[in-house]
């Protein structure tokens, strides 16, 4: 009685497992047809609200550079909210902690497992604190560096040479780092390269337009190849 007691609640576990994850594949698709972004109001201290500019200009970039219909209103989501899965494209930058709890790891990793895609962005300060989380969100997993010759270098926009630096932080080379998933990206995190400071408005850091153009054109084949794959 017990084998089968026990039987019971593996298979009710596993139902509530398959129905889990089927609405949640569910409303990702449906929110293809929106098209909108959010930045992540992530837990742990760091200033997640950075770079306010950033990705609504990054959006209007897109529209009217590369034809997409992207709502220019730039949502908040948080890691621990089932509307994680309204967004093709998630944000997060900052400059500090970034922490997430049982919940919030299993949230996003559900979401990026339906096909979400989730773009760390450092602001100067996370890149500690990105590894160390996102070792909660994929224990058998290492970050790789994406290699020149992927979609988000050769999209929309040619970039041969990889990431532009935008700003210098420790005067190291810029790197894209990505999580795969069955061979797609899923997870991005931009070090040394500072994209979202080249979004932001041009008072804001006084960049001249060569390097804001070449920061909103990488945004860009990201946001091409979020919404594509």
């Amino acid at each position: 009685m017990i084998f089968k007691f026990n039987v019971h609640l593996s298979m009710k576990r596993k139902s509530r497992q398959i129905l889990a994850f089927s609405i949640s594949l569910f409303l990702f698709t449906s929110s293809l047809l929106a098209q909108q972004v959010a930045v992540l109001h992530y837990n742990g201290g760091g200033d997640w609200y950075a770079n306010p500019t950033a990705l609504p200009n990054l959006v209007s970039f897109c529209n009217f550079n590369i034809s997409t219909a992207i709502d220019e209103k730039v949502e908040e989501v948080e890691p621990n909210s089932s509307d994680l899965f309204q967004y093709p494209y998630i944000h997060a930058t900052g400059h500090g902690n970034i922490l997430f709890d049982d919940n919030e790891v299993s949230l996003l990793r559900d979401y990026l497992n339906a096909g979400g895609f989730l773009h760390i962005d450092d602001n100067y300060g996370m890149k500690k604190f990105v590894f160390r989380e996102v070792k909660k969100l994929f224990p058998n997993k290492e970050f790789v560096e994406v290699g020149t010759d992927h979609k988000i270098f050769d999209g929309v926009y040619s970039f041969p040479k990889g990431l532009p630096k935008i700003h210098e932080h420790d005067g190291k080379r810029p790197q894209a780092l990505g999580i795969f998933l069955e061979g797609r990206l899923a997870l991005l995190f931009t070090v040394e390269s500072d994209l979202g400071d080249g979004w932001e408005d041009k008072e804001v850091h006084n960049d001249s337009k060569e390097v804001r153009t070449a920061a909103l054109k990488m945004g860009a084949n990201i946001i091409n190849y979020a919404f594509s794959n």
